[in-house]
């Protein structure tokens, strides 16, 4: 599922947006808040089926191998293990995946290139070898080959990332969540399973609407939220505060005053690691030492109220 992290980041380059295109209508901007979210789910789906691509790659591999003029034994009788690895098969036989896949027409037969390279990276790599010479032939095994494939080819791979990046712009900074939501699929498959149990969308029919509101209510607020920050960074050189300091303080400022069941804690360590990855590198220490003396300040004015969840 996408996780509130995730939320919060796609709503900090929505208000990034926004306010950088002075755009005078919330409305658009809200709605590709929303397709960029949505976009991360269909990522999900689209890795999810990347392994089974792979597998098929290789059993072509295999057939044209059979029609060599002068073939070898090994050609005529190639070893099938991966080809036939059965959480591979899973995925690759899967109505919930194959249906979403169709549906949102997504797939991988533009990227031939793409699928050859991580082919052979997997043929070369020491856990595949030891696989396919295992006498093994269990679920457990071939389900700890898929694992490996996801965690060992694809973070570091380049050319994944520029395939990404021509099918979808809004896939930017998108894979290392997909592939959280892929691992914990994984992680649930079993051998009794006849169909993969796909994470869903969300944790909570909330977290849509906390986006779109926690976006929305920055994008209002923001000349009040920079106003209020300027207060606190009087000792500092306004113009060599990075703009998305501000939007991501901004985007904090809302969620502590407008979302009475999140606690001040998580609004707080959320939005200093956010800062970590998407600002400069003093963005953290910054964004952390601001956010203390705003939270005081708003507390003796009374403006943090909290409830429920939230006063943990």
């Amino acid at each position: 599922m996408i996780s509130r992290r995730l939320l919060r980041i796609k709503a900090m380059k929505a208000l990034y947006a926004h306010i950088k295109s002075e755009s005078d209508s919330l409305a658009a901007s809200e709605k590709t808040l929303v397709a960029s979210i949505d976009k991360t789910y269909d990522l999900y789906f689209q890795m999810l089926s990347l392994i089974a691509e792979v597998a098929r790659y290789a059993e072509s591999r295999q057939e044209m191998a059979k029609q060599k003029k002068l073939p070898t034994f090994e050609d005529l009788n190639p070893n099938r293990k991966f080809v036939d690895n059965s959480v591979i098969a899973l995925i690759a036989n899967s109505d919930s995946v194959n249906d979403y896949v169709a549906a949102k027409k997504l797939s991988w037969s533009h990227s031939p290139e793409l699928v050859k390279t991580l082919y052979s990276q997997l043929e070369q790599s020491d856990y595949y070898q030891k696989y396919m010479l295992s006498e093994e032939h269990s679920f457990r095994e071939d389900l700890a080959l898929v694992h490996d494939f996801y965690t060992h080819e694809l973070e570091e791979s380049e050319l994944l990332e520029d395939v990404l990046d021509e099918q979808s712009i809004l896939w930017n900074d998108d894979l290392g969540f997909a592939l959280i939501m892929v691992e914990r699929t994984l992680s649930n498959m079993r051998v009794s399973h006849e169909e993969v149990k796909v994470v869903e969308k969300f944790k909570s029919e909330d977290d849509l609407l906390f986006a779109k509101e926690l976006f929305t209510k920055a994008a209002l607020g923001f000349e009040d939220s920079v106003a209020l920050i300027e207060k606190y960074t009087s000792n500092w050189d306004v113009e060599r505060i990075a703009f998305m300091d501000n939007v991501i303080l901004a985007l904090a400022i809302t969620e502590l005053t407008a979302f009475s069941s999140i606690p001040v804690k998580v609004t707080l360590d959320e939005y200093i690691e956010i800062s970590k990855f998407y600002s400069t590198p003093s963005s953290s220490t910054f964004i952390n030492g601001i956010l203390d003396r705003i939270v005081a300040a708003l507390n003796a004015e009374g403006k943090i109220k909290k409830s429920g969840r939230g006063l943990l």
